[in-house]
Formats: structure tokens, C-alpha cells, sequence
């Protein structure tokens, strides 16, 4: 997917500066400060700034909705994060996984497998996939965990994974 204009602006939020990146009707990044990955594969000067963008004023109402502890679906937003069909089907599942809740690698590459007709999947291809996951908390890539109650694995960094699971409710004391 190429587009001529890629737009940008920033929401603060309780956990940082986000900065949203969209084409003209899809959001197509969110990224942390200084995360992992940040921009993926854009660079700053093709962004053009613009608060205005019907998907950014949404994007940044659903950031409203649910920083303030209500429960936004990734499907109220218009949605296109880069990248190859691989990681496009983890993103999806990613997708599904209900507020509050968690899952692990192993349990996504359970479904993923079985999705492309495998008999099984790598933890660590998922992870990969997960990991460069280019809308953070709207593909709530913070709900997945490791194996035996393990915080592991998130590209704005592990405070980052724990403070937005505390905010959607989930007990994290026995995140190790």
C-alpha cells in the first residue's frame, strides 16, 4: 500500500506521548515514545501534520473512551497497519482478544496454525509478528503474554504493557 500523503498527530495520554499516523481515511500507526520500532518502515519528514482528519478526531475519541476506562472496540475504527500477510493475520487475532483479558504466544500460535493449515507455528514467529505491530493499543498487542504468567515482549517496553493492562483491570501481580 502507497499512498501520496501520510498524516500525523499526537494525543497525550497516561502513558505518554502517542503518535497517530494515518492516511486520509485509515489509521495506519500508533506509536509509543521512543518504542521499539517506532514510524516502522515511515520516516518523519513524509508526515504531514494534521488534526483535523475525520480518522484522527476518531482516533483520538477512542483514546478518550478508553483511557477513561470504557471499553472501545478496534473495529470502531477505520484500520490499515503495514504489513505482510503473515503479520496481517496475527494482527487480526490480536484484534479479537476482549478487553481485560489476556493470552499467550503459544496460545496465538495455536490459531494462527491452524488458520494456514499447519500443524503447528512457532511462538517466536508470532512474537515477531506482535511485536512490530504498527497501531499499539488499538491492536491490543499489550494483552499477550508468555508462557507460565510471563510479562514478556512489547515494543513500548514492559512498564508501558503493565500500566495498560492495570487499566483495563487486570491483575498483574502475578506477571512475572
Amino acid at each position: 500500500m502507497y499512498y501520496k500523503s501520510y498524516y500525523n498527530s499526537y494525543y497525550n495520554s497516561k502513558i505518554g506521548k502517542l503518535l497517530l499516523i494515518s492516511t486520509e481515511e485509515k489509521l495506519i500507526g500508533l506509536f509509543i515514545e521512543n518504542q521499539k520500532y517506532y514510524l516502522g518502515a515511515l520516516k518523519e519528514e513524509e508526515l504531514i501534520e494534521n488534526n483535523k482528519l475525520e480518522i484522527i478526531i476518531n482516533t483520538k475519541k477512542w483514546l478518550d473512551k478508553y483511557f477513561t476506562l470504557k471499553k472501545p472496540s478496534p473495529d470502531d475504527l477505520k484500520l490499515e497497519p503495514i504489513g505482510s500477510p503473515f503479520r496481517q493475520i496475527v494482527w487480526k487475532e490480536l484484534k479479537k482478544i476482549p478487553y481485560g483479558k489476556t493470552i499467550t504466544y503459544s496460545d496465538i500460535a495455536h490459531v494462527v496454525a491452524h488458520l494456514l493449515k499447519k500443524e503447528s507455528m512457532s511462538a517466536q514467529a508470532i512474537g515477531n509478528a506482535v511485536g512490530h505491530n504498527p497501531i499499539s493499543i488499538i491492536i491490543p498487542c499489550h494483552r499477550v503474554t508468555g508462557k507460565n504468567n510471563t510479562l514478556t515482549g512489547y515494543a513500548g517496553g514492559l512498564e508501558k504493557k503493565r500500566e495498560l493492562l492495570q487499566i483495563e483491570n487486570v491483575d498483574t501481580t502475578n506477571l512475572k
